[in-house]
């Protein structure tokens, strides 16, 4: 591979590419380049009073995005085929990553959840790593779902409920349902039997009202977000603050930089509710860009995946357009007070360097699916007896 492909600026294939490529291309890094800003924003006054520096979060981010945007290169520049052939072992070894941080003394706790494992200085954060990973393997199971024999779809099925209950047990049921209902939708896309798809939909909701019925944090959630109002200093106080900062903006917002509920009124406001303070600092006109954006990029990954002629192919580009928007929708709602207050990253806004490396690898894939024009050769799973004869 030429290593100047490496480095996005100096990629000077891109002019080959098909026109999808190159506008999703464009669309990620200007995602990316609005994201950074709004980080330094927003994480300016909390570095400053905990780490004595102001730029510490934003300096550490920027690290991270140079080793993603590597990575978001090597896989813009390489065979999908690579990718979806050995996905199956990366969903192997984060799988394991899940268990260990369930292990006192291994697990690295936050807000009493345990979802990271700490590499030396480098936490590790499984459950958003293996997201890509998730739709890569997804995707290769249901688009040949009809080959497999029997023994396969069910070895599979029970790897990836294996996932879902591991990062559950975390617990972090945000994304337990974001990864099944990526999941779910894939399946939906490749056609699957209605009765499946509608057992599997009932059995999801049934472990999500278990999880919220054991779970007593998780329960005091839920009530506060239907009156956030009436505990707007214990349980609803998260959601209050954003509602605050988001109705602050007003049409074109307080400016720059001049938010006011990111000076430790918005709690995380870096992470889980970094676009309440976009919302204050860009206003209502701001956030509907916003959106346009994230339409731009969805209409984008439609297009590409309905002129794919490879089924595995279009079902990555499905699950990644879901996983991404999906995933930016999910964090909008729950600022807004649409969604019960969940912990879920924005995608490319958000501080944290395992998200920023699984969003930048999941828009590789999707380029990488509008670069290829011609059915590329899949590595498949072992296929049942009927596909032999």
């Amino acid at each position: 591979m030429n290593l100047r492909r490496l480095i996005p600026l100096f990629d000077d294939s891109v002019s080959e590419w098909a026109l999808e490529a190159r506008l999703l291309r464009w669309l990620t890094l200007v995602w990316l380049f609005v994201g950074l800003i709004m980080l330094f924003s927003a994480s300016y006054p909390v570095a400053d009073v905990r780490q004595d520096d102001g730029l510490y979060y934003f300096k550490r981010q920027l690290v991270w995005v140079l080793v993603a945007l590597i990575v978001f290169n090597i896989v813009v520049n390489l065979p999908l085929r690579k990718f979806v052939g050995v996905s199956h072992w990366f969903i192997f070894l984060l799988l394991g990553l899940i268990f260990l941080t369930l292990v006192p003394g291994l697990g690295k706790k936050a807000f009493d959840a345990s979802r990271w494992i700490a590499l030396g200085p480098i936490p590790i954060q499984p459950s958003e790593l293996i997201k890509p990973f998730l739709v890569l393997q997804s995707a290769r199971v249901f688009g040949q779902w009809e080959q497999l024999s029997w023994r396969v779809r069910l070895t599979w099925l029970g790897i990836f409920c294996l996932v879902i209950l591991g990062i559950l047990a975390q617990p972090n049921l945000s994304t337990t349902a974001l990864c099944g209902m990526t999941i779910w939708l894939i399946a939906l896309a490749a056609g699957l039997p209605y009765r499946y798809l509608g057992a599997t939909a009932v059995g999801g909701f049934l472990l999500a009202i278990l999880s919220i019925s054991i779970k007593e944090y998780q329960r005091k959630r839920v009530m506060s977000f239907l009156n956030p109002w009436a505990d707007a200093t214990g349980d609803g106080y998260q959601l209050v603050q954003s509602l605050l900062a988001v109705g602050s903006g007003g049409n074109w917002g307080a400016g720059f930089g001049l938010s006011q509920q990111k000076l430790f009124y918005l709690p995380i406001q870096d992470t889980d509710f970094i676009f309440a303070v976009f919302a204050e600092e860009f206003g209502f006109v701001g956030s509907i860009v916003l959106l346009v954006m994230l339409g731009l990029f969805a209409t984008l990954g439609l297009i590409v995946a309905l002129k794919t002629t490879h089924p595995i192919h279009r079902l990555v580009a499905i699950g990644v357009t879901i996983l991404m928007v999906g995933q930016s929708l999910l964090h909008i709602g729950v600022a807004t007070g649409a969604l019960p207050t969940t912990g879920l990253p924005l995608p490319m806004f958000s501080y944290g360097g395992n998200s920023m490396i699984a969003s930048l690898l999941a828009a590789g894939l999707l380029i990488r699916v509008a670069r290829e024009s011609s059915e590329a050769e899949v590595i498949p799973l072992r296929r049942g007896r009927r596909s032999k004869s």
